[in-house]
This record gives C-alpha cells, structure tokens and sequence, in this order.
C-alpha cells in the first residue's frame, strides 16, 4: 500500500487529484491536507511514500513546505503543483530537493506517470538506506596481511576520488567488501549505494534492470521504471561480476561512462547520470577479450584502478583474526555465548586448502559453533570441517 499525501489549499483541485489516485490503483491510500501547516503536521505525524504539494498557499507556501519536510523526512519525494505564473518558482524547487512539478489543470498521463516514477524511486531509495544500515554494520575488512594492508592503503587513496576500479579476484574472497568500502569512505557516501549482479540478471533484462524503461517497451512493461543508474545518481553503481554481462548491455555502459548519459529501453531520450562505476569480476578480462567476449574498450574504461583480492589461502595468517571475527558475529546473531577455538584448533584451519575462500571459512566457523564442544578442539575441527 503506498500513502500519498496532497497538500492543496483549492478543494476542488485536491477533489480531483484524489479521485485520480484513487480510481487508478487500489494500493493508493491518499490523504489530503488543506495548507501547508496541516501537511507538515501529517508529515510529522505518519510515514508517506509521496507527497504533491501545492506551491501557492496560505499560511506556509509550497517552497516552506518542501524545505521543512526536507529536514523532516529527506527520503520522501516532493512534488510541486504549480500554476501558470509560479513555472519559475517549481523550476527552482527542483534544486531544493523536489521530485518533480506538474503544472495546473494537471495532465492525466503526466500526473501518473510521475506518481508512479516517484513511488518506484522511494521504494529504491529505502532498500538502499536498509543496505547501508547492514552494510555499515556487517562488512568488515578483517586482517593485518600484507596483502590486505595494501589494499586498505589503495583504498584510503583512491576512494575521495572519482576514479573507476576494477575489483578482481577468485569467488568468496570479499570482492563486494572492497566495493562498499570505497563508497563509504568516498564524497559520495551520502549518496546512494547501488549493487547490481550481472551474473544473475537474465542477458535479456540486464539492459531494462541498469538503465530502466517506458511503458510498452516489451511485453511486461506496463509502467515506466527507473533503472539502477538513475536510481545511484550522486552516488556509486557496483556492477559484480561484469565478465558475465552481454555485449549489448556493455555498449550501453560504455556510453554512460562516456557521455555521463543514459536512455531508458524503449526511449530515445537522454537522462544525464552522475555516478561513479565501481566494478568486480572473477574472470580473466583480458583472456574474455581475447575471445570476443568483453568490450577492450570498456575494460579500459573500468581499469582505471586495479584491486586484486587475494585467495584466503594467500592470506593464511588472517585465518585466525578472520576465525574469531566469525565467532564473535555468528554468537551475537543466534544469542548465544561466544565459543572460543583451541590454539590447536585454529592451526589446523589455517593448514586447510580454503577452495571457497572467506565464504567458506564463513561456513565451516558457524558449523563447528553448532556442532562442537564449549571450546571448539582440534577433534571438532577434525570431524566437522574436514573435506
């Protein structure tokens, strides 16, 4: 159910704005408030997932409006009402924050469509301030290797810029990890924070998934949709495994990376994008390249920065660290008392051949805290763990 809030001081205008709403979807619960100082009290008071505001009002106008549900609630998205002579002021309230602005007598079709444009952007935007939360609290880089010493070094270099990485490494090794952490230690870590798994999206929706489309575009589109380029603007795109993404679907990246411009599927018109590309793979880029299979001209665009994550079997000597970082984490998920592993216990891990890296030792760890004794033994390890 999505809450739609109208704040209009013309009755008959918030009459017809909420028989619109209302005859269009079921899921639309609108409310209505007659100036703005009733709107800021709703605001207050309950969770909306739109507003539509009126620009000239007493009281408080559109503009006073905006700017205090801003402070309130910078996650719900505004839209303007304007009329003929207030254009000027709903041009400048897109720099303030809004959504968007309609014109009076609103257009049906313009109406709708930017309703159901801003109800898709603020689902977005909520997923990704939930990711945020879990990430800030979930990924950690555990570890005083070399090898990880250097690529918190690049890191702490590389995220306050604007440059493309490439993150490369074997499966499980904590790809993703680096990802968010160059976002969140970046200018843009107010910004949002989009992860999109190209191995996982059929060859036939990744276009539709990164760059969004109109209504009517193919047979199940029967709305526009933003994609997940417009929906990172002023933030970070992390495009993982980007080995698996189709050639059609990488001309495109290539020209957003290019022109800082994208083109929803089925539209000819440009969206500007401001948004940093930050990419992973598992494959040999150069050997895919070789073969026909990736874009050399994309590769390069993406290598901007090179970040090799190493295999845990490289970094053996954070298999104790990571060991207690897991116990620790998997004790406070199931409430239960932290379960410490013997000296021997630990040894025995790090002389394991970790074919599933981080997200196997992950696995093993969690096993033998259900599965073994107070204190994790090398008899535990031995039974539970083995290959």
């Amino acid at each position: 159910m999505s809450k739609i809030l109208i704040i209009e001081d013309e009755a008959a205008i918030r009459r017809v704005l909420v028989k619109i709403l209302s005859e269009e979807n079921d899921n639309y619960k609108v409310e209505e408030a007659e100036d703005g100082l009733v709107g800021i009290e709703k605001i207050k008071n309950d969770d909306f997932d739109l507003v539509l505001c009126d620009i000239k009002m007493p009281k408080m106008d559109g503009v006073e409006v905006l700017e205090a549900a801003k402070k309130l609630k910078p996650e719900i998205p505004m839209v303007m009402i304007s009329g003929h002579g207030d254009l000027d002021t709903a041009v400048n309230t897109m720099r303030l924050g809004a959504f968007d602005y309609i014109s009076k007598p609103p257009d049906l079709n313009r109406l709708l469509n930017t309703v159901r444009i801003a109800l898709d952007r603020k689902e977005l935007v909520v997923e990704n301030k939930m990711l945020k939360k879990k990430v800030s609290k979930n990924y950690e880089m555990i570890g005083q290797s070399d090898a990880i010493a250097r690529i918190k070094n690049m890191i702490d270099k590389v995220a306050p810029t604007d440059a493309r990485v490439l993150i490369t490494g074997p499966n499980g090794t904590g790809k993703e990890l680096v990802a968010h952490w160059l976002h969140q230690k970046s200018e843009r870590s107010k910004g949002p924070m989009i992860e999109v798994n190209c191995a996982a999206i059929p060859s036939e929706l990744i276009e539709s998934e990164l760059f969004g489309h109109i209504k009517g575009a193919f047979t199940s589109a029967n709305k526009d949709r933003a994609g997940k380029f417009e929906t990172a603007n002023g933030g970070t795109i992390f495009l993982d495994e980007i080995g698996d993404m189709s050639l059609s679907a990488q001309a495109k990246v290539l020209r957003a990376l290019q022109e800082s411009r994208i083109q929803r599927v089925g539209s000819d018109k440009d969206i500007k994008v401001n948004v940093r590309v930050v990419a992973a793979t598992n494959k040999d880029l150069k050997k895919e390249i070789e073969e026909g299979n990736f874009r050399e001209d994309l590769y390069h665009r993406l290598a901007v920065i090179l970040i090799e994550v190493p295999a845990l079997n490289n970094r053996r000597e954070d298999i104790p660290l990571l060991v207690d970082y897991f116990a620790d984490k998997i004790s406070k998920e199931q409430g239960t008392t932290k379960k410490t592993f013997s000296e021997k216990a630990v040894k025995l891990l790090q002389n394991y051949d970790w074919t599933g890296n981080i997200r196997e030792l992950r696995n093993v760890v969690e096993r033998l805290i259900i599965l073994g004794g107070k204190q994790v033994s090398e008899d535990d390890v031995k039974a539970f763990a083995s290959k």
